[in-house]
């Protein structure tokens, strides 16, 4: 069992990137399937996306249903577990707003100088 410090580490240690965070907000909405996934996040190489899928997969936050079909189907969705996270990413989310907000304020605040 890997030690930790601080609480925060064990959260950041299966969390933490750039890119599972977002992964985890757009399962927020339902099972998604790959493709659906790459869609909304163009800026994720498919090698990049599937480590990070499988990552969370074997930390239990995520589930894979892959379906017996022509061509393979798979979808993804937040495990029971991986819903214990909503209201912290729900929080993450708000405090983006917020923050995105300051920014604009700072932009607008510049060009009136």
């Amino acid at each position: 069992m890997k030690e930790y410090n601080f609480p925060i580490e064990a959260t950041l240690d299966v969390v933490g990137g750039k890119w599972k965070v977002v992964l985890l907000c757009i399962l927020l909405d339902g099972k998604k399937r790959t493709s659906e996934i790459k869609r909304v996040m163009p800026n994720i190489t498919q090698k990049m996306l599937t480590q990070q899928l499988r990552e969370l997969e074997a930390d239990g936050i995520i589930d894979r249903t892959m379906y017996n079909q022509v061509p393979p189907k798979v979808e993804y969705s937040l495990s029971e577990y991986g819903k214990s996270l909503t209201t912290v990413l729900d929080y993450m989310c708000e405090w983006g707003k917020s923050h995105i907000g300051k920014q604009r304020e700072g932009i607008d605040a510049n060009k009136k100088t």
